[in-house]
């Protein structure tokens, strides 16, 4: 018998759209734009939201989410966004945390060379619930030994 965690999720606007996962296979589900009056990049004219070259903005959700104690939700970028626009999450994976009760928001880069276009509902990022566990720190003198040791960024595969 197959279980489900339960999230229980808020819209705060109209617009928001409830994200489901794509496919029954899929660890992630998505993520839609609702369109901000107050970003920058705001456009009235056919209510878009203008990302251009090199510059981030926060797109939000219109959702909030009571993330169960002992879990997190990460925010990550679209595969799809990320390889044909340029398009991924600043913060990757931004963190949500158990106790956070406000709205998500999804900080957007647009690394390419041109402008990218968010329409109202668009498929933005990606959410994943992951369980976490807290731990405890332990102050000692010394580690243990390993083959690799203190070896830098790199430095692993080389012969």
């Amino acid at each position: 018998m197959n279980t489900h965690l339960i999230v229980k999720i808020k819209k705060i606007n109209d617009k928001a759209i409830i994200p489901k996962y794509q496919t029954d296979g899929s660890a992630g589900f998505d993520f839609h734009a609702v369109i901000d009056i107050d970003n920058k990049y705001y456009r009235t004219e056919n209510y878009t939201i203008t990302i251009p070259p090199k510059s981030q903005t926060l797109i939000h959700t219109g959702l909030c989410m009571s993330i169960p104690y002992g879990y997190e939700l990460q925010v990550r970028p679209r595969s799809g966004l990320a390889l044909k626009q340029s398009i991924t999450v600043t913060n990757s994976p931004g963190t949500i945390d158990s106790d956070w009760r406000g709205e998500i928001g999804v900080i957007l880069i647009n690394l390419g060379n041109e402008l990218f276009i968010i329409h109202e509902c668009d498929r933005i990022a990606q959410g994943v619930i992951n369980k976490i566990d807290q731990v405890q720190f332990e102050v000692v003198d010394e580690l243990d030994e390993t083959i690799r040791g203190s070896n830098g960024y790199g430095s692993t595969g080389k012969s």
